[in-house]
């Protein structure tokens, strides 16, 4: 285990499932009306489309950065499962939190903070909890994220292309207080580990500004190559997007003629879809 309170929890937890404890009614009041904000967040509020810097989108790779400002029109639609992802993820802070409570796990809850960078710019955003005075954040995961993306602090760092790393460097640095970690809920089993920090903060502080100086260049530079595409180990002659731009509402602007086919050398019946920059012979 990584941090002393993962064990006050998962005796909590195992005392829940015997039914050797109940949750207090102040506690579910609380899930209750923090579920509630978070309806009415992710339901009720007019999504404000004006590109502007948070500490939750700082860390991502400058080049969405720059199509955020400079070409939002450019972005693919949001996926109907959005606002369902983003209600889940409220849904297991709101009951995780409670969990803590539960387990009289001590900490600060969430607060609003800024950063100045300069005299222009200034990111604001707000913290999941603060325990033992070091900032924590929270995350929901899929199966593959929690197994691999979030095995590790190294493993998440080198394919932070969501911007967690540099969203909990600025956090820490504009509440003066240390990186601490992520604590990490499986959606498809309810795990839960916690994954330590262990971030340069001059160098993730020195990205941010570089991240800021980008979106105001009149010219896109692309943060990621294409890969080449192996099958049985040996290369293809295909070009494959990059890992890191799976996920980029704007890689269909970025690679002009980006298509997403069948795996071209699969002999399977239905073959995993892959999304080509360029195959042989173009």
């Amino acid at each position: 285990m990584n941090h002393p309170a993962e064990m006050m929890i998962h005796q909590y937890l195992e005392n829940a499932t015997s039914g050797k404890s109940a949750m207090s009614q102040e506690n579910i009041e609380q899930v209750a009306t923090d579920i509630k904000d978070a309806l009415n967040r992710q339901f009720n509020t007019k999504r404000d489309e004006k590109f502007r810097l948070r500490m939750s989108n700082i860390g991502r790779p400058s080049c969405q950065l720059w199509f955020e400002k400079n070409k939002p029109e450019t972005a693919l639609p949001k996926p109907t499962t959005f606002v369902m992802n983003m209600m889940i993820g409220d849904i297991v802070e709101a009951v995780f939190k409670a969990v803590l409570r539960e387990a009289n796990v001590k900490f600060e809850n969430s607060d609003t903070v800024s950063l100045e960078i300069d005299e222009k710019t200034t990111i604001s955003g707000s913290y999941d909890l603060v325990m033992n005075d070091a900032v924590d954040d929270i995350k929901s995961a899929s199966d593959w994220s929690y197994k691999y993306k979030f095995d590790s602090y190294e493993s998440l760092h080198s394919g932070d292309s969501f911007g967690y790393v540099g969203q909990l460097a600025g956090y820490a640095k504009a509440s003066n207080k240390k990186a601490g970690g992520w604590w990490v809920v499986n959606k498809a089993n309810g795990q839960f580990k916690y994954v330590r920090a262990n971030i340069d903060m001059d160098k993730e502080l020195d990205k941010i500004k570089k991240n800021i100086k980008a979106t105001e260049s009149d010219k896109l530079v692309r943060c990621f190559e294409p890969e080449p595409e192996t099958f049985r180990g040996k290369p293809t002659g295909n070009m494959v997007l990059n890992k890191n731009c799976t996920f980029c509402s704007y890689r269909q602007s970025c690679w002009d003629g980006l298509k997403e086919l069948p795996a071209q050398m699969s002999q399977a019946k239905e073959p995993k879809m892959v999304q080509y920059v360029k195959l042989k012979g173009e």
